[in-house]
């Protein structure tokens, strides 16, 4: 098994954990003024990464539940903006997953982090 902790560009989990790790990637597009708008974090059990539009990947845990979530924060707007986010638990499992997020910015704050392939 690869130490994805090693690979290029894969963000390592650094919390305490012993077991299995897996591949997760997580695809943020942006919806065009989003880009100005917007900056993309996302999180992975509570701990917080500033990412960039597209794709970013994570060392994950594959024995336990995973909290991930990715919200888009903006500077822009009132007292109490409420930003666009989705939030999502990873069931324990071996093989790599590919997440997409789904933002309607303008409709609705909540999103979706859907499954690809």
């Amino acid at each position: 098994m690869t130490d994805l902790s090693k690979v290029p560009g894969v963000i390592p989990y650094v919390d305490n954990h012993d077991g299995p790790r897996r591949l997760l990637t997580v695809e943020i597009p942006h919806l065009g003024h989003t880009v100005r708008a917007y900056a993309p974090i996302a999180s992975i059990d509570g701990r917080q990464y500033i990412v960039s539009w597209g794709s970013v990947s994570f060392e994950i845990p594959a024995d336990r539940n995973v909290h991930v979530s990715v919200h888009l924060q903006t500077n822009s707007g009132r007292e109490h903006t409420i930003t666009p986010f989705a939030s999502l638990v990873l069931s324990p499992h071996p093989a790599p997953i590919r997440l997409v997020a789904q933002f309607a910015p303008g409709q609705r704050p909540e999103g979706t982090l859907v499954p690809v392939g």
